[in-house]
């Protein structure tokens, strides 16, 4: 069929709406037609850096409608809301103990421009296109696995969640699936984007004591204390560890970087108590710590963590259920963008003006 779809050609180039054909889903895939999709950092760094094989279409964090069903299919039906998420293989061990975000071919299924049986459902003008994260949501219709399809309560505004595939995900998840804080005890979140911002309502959620933000930008500090943040400190006015240190009578006993900059990441750590957790979410570049007084010395413990550790289709319900409650309220994050205005939302996203871009596609 054919389909409007937002192209990435060469590396760095901006986004172009154009007509391409989308195959008909094979065996254990869905059709689904796109809603809205949200506009996430890893996107970006696909198209800049060239992550997954171009030309692509690119795009992980859809949300849509079930327009058919491949032979094979039971748990889904025409007319069903979707959450589109990461593919994984269901059948590795990392898989099947309930951590697919380590999937042992989760690099070849997100990044490898092939669907699940590596063959291609796009194609332009006789040549194959990549797919990203085994669905390429910047499109009007995607096929993708049944496995990466999360059903969605059909009540709830669908256009706003396909963020929960991925960036909400992550940061919540690192706060309620792997780090797991006990009640009354105390994080630091450094970021304020929608990852961070997402792990601020989790650890609301649990009732940590005190949740501390770290941001270089004012207005997203004030936008976390709305969300559930008990302290708020801009890292280029304060000195970040020393203040940690001092309110928290030793250090916080939990921490998450969303923002992948080493100097940050070496805080996060220094500021911990000892015994203290740190969950590195933001992807970093090569870095030097001292590992003797920064980890080792204080039985400190430094953790990396993908997709906040979820099975998506447990807990993307779970995540929908606290936002109806008005536990979760991501929709705070969010700005819309229609489809023609994917590179103006991509700069909103790069300068700071929009925290959670999202592209209206139908």
């Amino acid at each position: 069929m054919k389909i409007k779809a937002a192209v990435t050609h060469g590396q760095g180039q901006d986004f172009t709406l154009e007509e391409v054909d989308l195959a008909a889903p094979k065996a254990n895939e869905v059709l689904v037609k796109i809603v809205a999709t949200g506009v996430c950092h890893t996107d970006a760094v696909a198209r800049d850096a060239a992550i997954a094989p171009l030309p692509a279409v690119l795009g992980h964090e859809g949300a849509g409608i079930i327009e058919d069903v491949g032979e094979g299919v039971t748990r889904f039906a025409k007319g069903d809301h979707v959450v589109l998420s990461f593919a994984h293989c269901g059948h590795c061990d990392n898989c099947l103990t309930g951590h697919p975000a380590v999937c042992e071919t989760f690099n070849d299924l997100n990044f490898g421009g092939v669907n699940d049986d590596y063959t291609h459902r796009l194609s332009q003008d006789g040549e194959q296109l990549s797919t990203f994260f085994g669905q390429s949501s910047f499109g009007t219709f995607a096929v993708v696995h049944e496995r990466n399809v999360v059903k969605v309560d059909p009540d709830v505004d669908l256009a706003l969640l396909g963020p929960l595939g991925c960036g909400i995900q992550t940061g919540a998840g690192t706060v309620l699936n792997k780090l797991k804080p006990e009640f009354g005890s105390t994080i630091a979140i450094y970021g304020a984007g929608a990852v961070g911002l997402s792990a601020v309502m989790a650890a609301k959620i649990v009732g940590c004591k005190m949740i501390i933000v770290v941001d270089v930008n004012d207005s997203r500090l004030e936008l976390a204390k709305e969300l559930g943040a008990t302290h708020a400190f801009n890292g280029l006015k304060t000195n970040v560890v020393e203040e940690i240190k001092k309110l928290t009578k030793g250090g916080n006993k939990y921490a998450i970087d969303t923002t992948g900059v080493p100097p940050v990441v070496r805080q996060c750590l220094q500021a911990l108590r000892p015994l203290g957790v740190a969950a590195i979410v933001g992807v970093t570049p090569e870095m030097t710590i001292d590992v003797h007084n920064d980890l080792m010395a204080e039985g400190k413990t430094m953790v990396g963590v993908i997709e906040g550790d979820a099975v998506p289709n447990v807990f993307i319900p779970q995540l929908v259920e606290y936002y109806k409650a008005g536990l979760f309220p991501f929709d705070k994050l969010v700005n819309f963008y229609d489809f023609d205005q994917i590179n103006e939302a991509f700069e909103a996203s790069k300068n700071g003006e929009a925290i959670k871009p999202i592209l209206r596609v139908q």
